[in-house]
């Protein structure tokens, strides 16, 4: 088979398409990096290794970055299963909580 067989003729470049899925993206890879801050956070919390205004301070901005990722996902029509990509066997990118 030839190279040019493998490539489509034309490619879908809707732009609401192309922009959702790049929202998609975005908002995805934030939402990894939430999770991960919050499981370190916690991992810190757990040994001991911070103040209690320290603690305040890191929950508050936990609970605050999880309202925006809301706030977000609400206005681009975007549901929390909408971020969570299936990697085939190996699972989904974001843990189920």
């Amino acid at each position: 088979m030839s190279e040019s067989a493998h490539i489509p003729s034309r490619i879908d470049a809707d732009p609401e398409s192309v922009e959702r899925g790049l929202v998609t993206l975005v908002l995805t890879l934030v939402e990894l990096l939430r999770q991960l801050m919050e499981r370190q956070a916690l991992h810190r919390v757990d040994a001991g290794d911070l103040s209690d205004e320290q603690i305040e301070r890191l929950g508050t901005t936990l609970m605050l970055l999880e309202q925006r990722m809301a706030e977000l996902r609400d206005h681009f029509g975007l549901t929390p299963e909408d971020l969570n990509i299936d990697l085939g066997p190996l699972g989904t990118l974001l843990p189920r909580e």
